[in-house]
């Protein structure tokens, strides 16, 4: 049971470390102008296929599951916020309060008022709604590998 448990550990070191590194690129990417869109996109849509093709490719991970697909997608979407909104936020708030430039004008008017709390509960909420749709896309995720490896036997 040990040694499950420090493998189960080692997985979701890596699935913590790959999603922080994609989220905080997509948070230094989104505050770029009509980019940020798509980024932002991408970060709530689309991090849990990447994170489960990456472990599979290196054979770090084997979904033998629904179950297993939808927690790493969840995961993967959680963390993945999170490393966004350590990038993204105090980047946005320095740019607003001190340049005047918002990368996104909704954005920017919410970071010109927003105490701390109001801060943190929005990027907590906002994280679980990408934990959300990223454990669904870690599901399809799951069908479409298993279309793709019943095809290729």
């Amino acid at each position: 049971m040990i040694i499950s448990m420090n493998i189960n550990l080692i997985l979701l070191r890596q699935i913590s470390v790959l999603s922080i590194f994609f989220g905080a690129l997509l948070g230094a990417v989104t505050l770029i102008p009509y980019v940020g869109t798509i980024s932002f996109t991408f970060l709530i849509c689309f991090i849990a296929p990447l994170v489960i093709w990456i472990l599979i490719k290196y054979n770090c991970l084997s979904l033998s599951s629904v179950k297993d697909s939808v927690i790493v997608g969840a995961i993967a979407g959680f963390v993945s916020y999170l490393g966004f909104s350590i990038i993204y936020v105090p980047i946005s708030v320095v740019l607003m309060k001190f340049f005047h430039i918002a990368a996104n004008y909704g954005v920017g008017l919410m970071l010109q008022n927003a105490n701390l709390f109001i801060l943190v509960v929005i990027s907590l909420f906002l994280g679980v709604l990408g934990a959300t749709i990223n454990a669904f896309t870690g599901f399809l995720t799951f069908y479409v590998l298993n279309l793709y490896n019943s095809m290729r036997k």
